[in-house]
């Protein structure tokens, strides 16, 4: 379940993204970038990163990713409930002023950066059963880091994602260059402080996300040749380059071999894609 953040924060929190899983066994997902940052906080089960020196590494109860490089792979132990906190892509840098390129490709636990009253948050969460009173302590508590001046950059970066956006990722630094009036040197320093990727991977990304958004709206029967140029991609061998450089996987494996817990974040369903070492090790 998707839901708006108050209207206040709006230009800060894209949507909360409320997940749940059931089952008793271990789930292999993958998360890859949407040009946003996030908070996750786990509810019920483990959300587990990996195996190291042959033991489950786990993930805290609640944490901040930055904007993400690459694919990553995490796993989901028993029955889970996720609350994530989705935020624009320079929301993080505008509402808490932490640059979004020093926590890029990081998890943080949410009390290195807002200390007791983070923990505390997550305690009053976990603890409230209904949806609209999270909602309400979620609002609440992001409301009191409300910013009171500008950034620096707000308003070029707010011009260049609104051009990037509505041009579906499919432009140049020199065209960007000449929307703002800024230098490419500038726009390079603006992004990497303000959203923690360079308007070139953003647009990229942007690019990515189109694409995913016509397979949605569009039969799985289409074929994904008919469309891959709509999204703005050179041929179908540009696309599955693209496709597989941010999920590692093909378009078709993504459509016919995984469920949609959100547009980049999945669960593999094949066998094939399964983590059985994993499952082994923690029995």
């Amino acid at each position: 379940m998707q839901v708006l953040p108050s209207k206040e924060l709006s230009p800060y929190i894209k949507h909360y993204l409320f997940l749940e899983s059931e089952g008793d066994s271990i789930k292999k997902l993958r998360l890859f970038s949407d040009g946003n940052t996030g908070m996750v906080f786990c509810f019920k089960g483990s959300l587990i990163s990996g195996v190291q020196d042959n033991n489950l590494s786990y993930l805290p109860c609640s944490f901040i990713y930055g904007q993400i490089s690459e694919f990553k792979d995490l796993y989901l132990a028993n029955e889970t409930s996720l609350l994530i906190v989705v935020f624009q892509p320079d929301g993080i840098n505008r509402l808490l002023g932490i640059s979004a390129n020093e926590i890029r490709d990081k998890i943080i636990r949410t009390e290195d950066i807002f200390g007791l009253p983070g923990l505390m948050l997550y305690e009053k969460l976990v603890g409230e059963p209904n949806t609209e009173n999270k909602l309400y302590l979620l609002n609440t508590f992001f409301l009191r880091f409300f910013p009171k001046h500008f950034l620096s950059n707000q308003l070029l970066i707010q011009a260049s994602l609104n051009f990037i956006i509505k041009n579906k990722g499919t432009i140049t630094i020199r065209q960007l260059v000449k929307h703002t009036g800024y230098t490419e040197r500038h726009i390079e320093r603006a992004f990497n402080e303000s959203i923690g990727l360079s308007p070139k991977k953003f647009g990229s990304i942007v690019k990515l996300h189109s694409f995913l958004k016509i397979l949605k709206d569009k039969s799985a029967q289409n074929n994904i040749t008919a469309f891959c140029y709509e999204a703005g991609y050179f041929d179908q061998s540009h696309l599955i380059r693209e496709f597989r450089k941010y999920t590692g996987i093909t378009p078709t494996q993504y459509l016919n071999d995984t469920s949609r817990l959100a547009t980049n974040f999945m669960e593999f369903n094949s066998a094939a894609m399964s983590m059985s070492g994993l499952y082994n090790l923690s029995r």
